[in-house]
């Protein structure tokens, strides 16, 4: 690393401010939904100027000067769709994301001029038929829907030795700390784009890691919530048992506020059936400043077991700063997920994705690009840039799978569920009498490689996305001035207890920093 480049990480670490760059001359920085929307209360500012303002500062920092490469389409109605909000009737601007720019990863759909890509070029020009059940929340609730995020393209399950943040259509994602560094899988696009304030909130999604390690290693807020409090449909999928959406912010509150637009029943995803006496449209009363007090938090011996020296001494001071929040800190052994259960989800995963797939192929309609599964493989052989990196094996495995039909898928999920639930964090919460478990979230960001892959080297997502249950990632502190995360994660429909955990750390110790864009 250079001297300059040095030095100008070690004031970020040490100061913890940002520096005067041009590239942060942005009139709403660092704005969250309240502050935003006490601006239209006080008739300072329109939506119509919000949105502007946020549209410019993504032609400015992601297409052009740093060239973050975060958000791979531009809603071309969004302006006029501001336009319309500024002229409603007063009653109806209380909405919880009234006016609130938002950005959605690229595997969601909607229903206007916006393709839904999963960042292939098979699907360049696939426009869905209808809004996701996801979107027509954001939209009820008063979102302004800006443009679609950048992703490990088919939400990093396509090659075996992918680069995240990587797509064929989208191109690479960097990470706004440091340019030549990882944004992480598959919600790349998203993590980014909000660290780096193009926009208030977005939409990631998690089948395992993909919404809680982009916003560690982008230095944000993210939500993973319990399989079934957010409807799937109208997403690109790949388990039915693990995929979920949820909210990626800069602060825990925005993601409070965002996650209790998005939640509810929805009979086109059974998952969703009978959650209502689980959820709450407002997760907002659960931003106390007591939520560690007495809270019993289990942690594993050895922390990322030697994968990173200088995280383990980052969480070994984090866990004094939530016992002096009154929090007990509780070691455990690290037997609570074994590998085999890790393997039954990769096989329940191989097969859900074949069956998804084609049929949200089928959803299209009859103009649909691709039809099937197989037929994605061809298009992928056919086109030289969708294959540069790497393969496709994880669709190949797919394709030649009896997908759910198979005899051992039934079995597969039973394995994967009881070893990850009443096996896994279900019994150690019980054991240790443990209010939540916790952990770093991931390393500090690598070095991007499109060549040979990722260097992931540790991740703490798997027991919770396996069984299906909420975690919530927050920065905890920086290491060579990347931002690093802490996971807090329990048993299923526990968000609000989670987001209480969160907030009450974030207000004592908080981490937040604005990214530099540096290069290294």
């Amino acid at each position: 690393m250079k001297k300059g480049v040095l030095l100008a990480a070690f004031l970020m670490v040490v100061f913890g401010k940002a520096q005067k760059t041009k590239d942060n001359e942005f009139k709403y920085l660092e704005y969250d939904i309240q502050k935003i929307q006490n601006l239209y209360k006080n008739k300072k500012v329109s939506v119509k100027e919000v949105v502007e303002a946020y549209l410019k500062r993504i032609d400015e920092i992601d297409k052009n000067g740093v060239k973050l490469n975060s958000v791979i389409a531009i809603n071309p109605d969004a302006i006029k769709i501001a336009d319309s909000l500024d002229h409603i009737s007063p009653n109806l601007k209380d909405k919880p994301l009234f006016g609130i720019p938002v950005l959605l990863k690229d595997n969601i759909d909607t229903h206007d001029k916006m393709p839904n890509t999963a960042g292939s070029l098979a699907l360049k020009n696939s426009f869905p038929l209808q809004d996701s059940y996801l979107v027509k929340k954001l939209r009820e609730a008063g979102a302004v829907i800006i443009g679609k995020t950048n992703l490990s393209e088919w939400a990093n399950f396509r090659g075996m030795k992918s680069t995240s943040g990587w797509s064929g259509l989208g191109g690479l994602t960097k990470n706004p700390y440091i340019l030549n560094r990882n944004t992480c899988g598959s919600s790349a696009g998203s993590g980014a784009a909000i660290s780096a304030n193009l926009g208030i909130i977005a939409i990631g999604t998690e089948t395992n890691g993909s919404i809680v390690c982009p916003s560690g290693i982008n230095g944000i807020v993210g939500l993973k919530p319990t399989v079934g409090l957010i409807s799937r449909q109208g997403i690109i999928p790949i388990s039915s048992s693990q995929d979920t959406a949820g909210p990626m912010a800069r602060t825990v509150r925005d993601v409070a506020i965002s996650l209790g637009t998005m939640v509810g029943e929805d009979k086109r995803d059974t998952k969703t059936i009978g959650n209502t006496p689980f959820i709450h449209k407002d997760y907002t009363p659960y931003l106390t400043l007591t939520g560690l007090k007495g809270k019993r938090l289990g942690y594993v011996k050895g922390i990322t077991q030697g994968a990173d020296k200088k995280v383990d001494v980052l969480f070994t001071e984090t866990l004094k700063n939530l016992e002096s929040e009154g929090a007990v800190i509780v070691e455990m052994e690290n037997d609570f997920l074994p590998e085999e259960v890790i393997q039954k989800s990769l096989e329940l995963m191989i097969a859900e994705y074949k069956d998804g797939l084609n049929d949200y192929f089928t959803s299209l309609g009859k103009n649909r690009p691709i039809k099937n599964i197989d037929e994605l493989i061809a298009f992928n052989k056919e086109n030289e840039e969708e294959l540069r990196y790497f393969g496709q094996e994880y669709l190949e495995l797919a394709a030649k799978s009896k997908g759910t039909k198979d005899e051992n898928y039934k079995k597969a999920v039973e394995a994967a569920q009881t070893g990850s639930r009443e096996k896994g964090i279900d019994f150690v919460m019980k054991k240790y009498n443990l209010d939540a478990i916790i952990s770093p979230t991931t390393t500090e960001a690598w070095k991007t490689d499109l060549q040979n892959g990722d260097h992931y080297t540790f991740g703490s997502s798997d027991a919770a996305a396996i069984a299906g249950y909420p975690s919530i990632t927050l920065t905890m502190g920086y290491v060579d001035g990347l931002p690093v995360g802490i996971l807090f994660s329990a048993e299923k429909w526990s968000e609000g207890k989670l987001i209480n955990m969160a907030y009450t750390f974030e207000q004592a110790y908080p981490q937040r920093k604005v990214p530099q864009f540096l290069k290294e």
